[in-house]
């Protein structure tokens, strides 16, 4: 297979952002975050804060590569928001990769340009669209019909936002372990008890769901055949057997599909 870059964020509220945007002073972190859920739910009617107020606590990838492939979460857990956003372009500048995602375009690339423009982080590869390689004219990251990023949400929906559906929902449909350890809504809960290694691998096991029903994509668009959907299959099971992580053998335990 070519290089396959399959990617997910987890985010928690940009306190910082938010302190100078409304102007709430002196505030700790937990109330100043309570601030901003309120604010928004006030204006909006509900609290899912504007993507450019949220701050990146982890990223997630599978990347398969030559006759591999690997699950894990980039930097260290003490990493800054900064270093994680600068090894998920420098990863694309490597091995210009097909990005993967499920509701990437709609949410996970948009957090990701607005906090690379906050810390002035290049991605010249990223953001090519045939200016400097001819070919991204007719296949770059940014296009939404193109495939060098395919959102696995929005392909599947046939770009209707009524007929998009939930990931855990659909990997669970197909035998794949679903939704694992907690939610995207209790992250920041998380955060603020130290529990970032709890939320990375909880990251990791949404990655590997992503990773399978993409699998599953290629089969049915006829980018596998049968017996190489099976092949790519055994070689993820064989990989995360031999991963000791608990995270990685609770997701094999639950993993029925064959």
């Amino acid at each position: 297979m070519q290089n396959i870059f399959v990617f997910d964020i987890e985010t928690i509220p940009d306190v910082d952002s938010g302190r100078r945007l409304h102007q709430l002073g002196e505030l700790g972190a937990e109330d100043a975050a309570k601030a901003m859920l309120q604010l928004r739910q006030q204006q909006v009617g509900h609290d899912f804060l504007p993507l450019h107020l949220h701050r990146i606590c982890a990223i997630s990838v599978v990347l398969r590569h030559g006759d591999k492939v690997r699950v894990w979460s980039l930097g260290e857990t003490e990493a800054t928001e900064g270093e994680l956003v600068q090894r998920f372009f420098d990863g694309i500048d490597k091995f210009t990769p097909t990005l993967v995602s499920w509701n990437g375009g709609g949410f996970d690339l948009p957090v990701l340009h607005y906090r690379a423009l906050l810390h002035g982080i290049a991605a010249p590869r990223y953001w090519d669209t045939g200016g400097d390689d001819r070919d991204f004219k007719w296949n770059n990251y940014l296009s939404r019909y193109h495939e060098r990023h395919t959102d696995l949400m929005d392909v599947l929906a046939n770009y209707q936002p009524r007929a998009c559906a939930k990931l855990d929902e659909i990997a669970t449909l197909l035998g794949f372990p679903g939704k694992m350890g907690m939610s995207g809504a209790h992250v920041w809960d998380a955060y603020q008890a130290g529990q970032i290694g709890a939320i990375r691998d909880y990251c990791e096991t949404d990655v590997l769901n992503t990773y399978l029903v993409y699998l599953r994509f290629e089969l049915i668009r006829g980018r596998l055949t049968p017996a190489a959907y099976r092949q790519e299959m055994e070689l993820l099971r064989t990989t995360l057997q031999a991963d000791g992580r608990s995270h990685v053998q609770e997701f094999l335990g639950h993993w029925v599909e064959t």
